[in-house]
């Protein structure tokens, strides 16, 4: 990620929360099962939670197992930038927003998907918009 500018950096920390903030500028990972939609299941539309882009369709969301929010394909290709990562000890795909750079997750080649894909995306994150026949976008409102 490009170093940002004092003023950027102050305007993230005061639009995004603690966690909001540490997991899409310091590239943190929230712990697995803790975040707001990893069981979400209203159909809608996953966005950047930092600018608002449009990143994920529910249609290819699924249960992953993992804790996260797992999806088989970003829902515009170019709003997704892949970068290679190579922290602790490891070698994986970063997942970040196209617009703002923000850090969203992983991208692993175990998913269920025809281009066998799973992005591991941070619930801190993302925004969800419901879409213009759902009811509620209340993670408790949904069942599985």
């Amino acid at each position: 990620m490009k170093p940002s500018d004092p003023e950027q950096e102050r305007a993230w920390r005061e639009r995004l929360s603690s966690e909001q903030y540490q997991v899409t500028r310091c590239s943190a990972t929230e712990a697995p099962f803790s975040g707001r939609y990893w069981n979400h299941h209203a159909d809608g539309e996953y966005r950047c939670v930092c600018c608002g882009a449009p990143l994920f369709d529910s249609n290819s969301k699924f249960d992953s197992g993992t804790g996260w929010p797992s999806f088989t394909q970003p829902a515009h290709d170019a709003r997704i930038a892949e970068h290679a990562d190579r922290s602790y000890g490891m070698v994986r795909t970063e997942v970040r927003c196209a617009s703002c750079e923000a850090h969203l997750g992983h991208v692993f080649p175990d998913g269920p998907g025809p281009d066998g894909l799973r992005y591991c995306i941070n619930s801190a994150a993302l925004d969800f918009e419901p879409a213009a026949d759902s009811a509620s976008d209340s993670p408790s409102a949904e069942s599985a």
